[in-house]
């Protein structure tokens, strides 16, 4: 499976889907990340915020895509959705992750806006939530269990919003990480609102389904 995971500033995607990135990369997957702006009117460190997502993108094994946007100003209409359009063709993505369109904040908006019109073809759109979103109620969830503590390194990349502003709290990621695991009825997990998701249903390669079609109660010879 190819993955596109999709955000405004540097952090957004490990915040909102980072353990989940981490369960596609542990199975093999191949991880790309759009990063719409380098977020330099955000709080900074001595490294750049440039350099804080290249490390993080580094410990996912993901690939890094700029897209290129001043931060606080990624434009409505064609401009941002022709940046993702050209991601998602790179990518060659079967599953899209990105910002929930409902936020305060400008960028994480028009970045949900403009990642819905590019994946429009696309079966699996998967939305994420940030700390500024607003009424987010999620309908899909990963268990995270095995991958959380991975999330947590991830973020520690970002040091200028973690250990120096305290703009990201690593409690609060872990007990929202429990919240929604206590929802999904498992230890952890990230929750995520359906844009569209496709349920690939198709017979898994190798399996014998010999016995289960000579079944007396199979619908391949009892159809409905």
């Amino acid at each position: 499976m190819r993955v596109l995971a999709i955000g405004a500033h540097p952090d957004d995607i490990e915040l909102g889907c980072g353990a989940t990135l981490v369960a596609h990369r542990l199975r093999g997957d191949a991880v790309s990340m759009l990063v719409m702006t380098t977020g330099d009117e955000g709080p900074q460190d001595s490294r750049s915020r440039v350099v804080e997502q290249e490390e993080a993108t580094r410990i996912l094994g993901a690939s890094l895509i700029w897209g290129g946007f001043a931060d606080g100003a990624v434009p409505t209409g064609r401009e941002a959705v022709r940046v993702v359009e050209q991601a998602i063709g790179d990518s060659q993505a079967d599953v899209i992750y990105c910002h929930a369109p409902a936020d305060t904040h400008q960028d994480h908006r028009n970045v949900a806006a403009a990642a819905s019109s590019a994946a429009r073809r696309h079966g699996r759109l998967l939305q994420y939530e940030a700390p500024t979103s607003l009424g987010f109620v999620p309908t899909v969830f990963v268990d995270v269990a095995g991958q959380l503590d991975e999330k947590i390194d991830v973020l520690r990349a970002h040091t200028s919003q973690v250990l120096k502003n305290g703009l990201v709290d690593l409690e609060a990621v872990r007990a929202q990480a429990r919240f929604y695991g206590f929802r999904a009825r498992v230890r952890y997990a990230e929750g995520f609102q359906a844009d569209r998701l496709l349920w690939d249903l198709s017979p898994v390669s190798g399996l014998d389904v010999t016995e289960f079609a000579s079944s007396p109660h199979s619908l391949v010879d009892n159809p409905v």
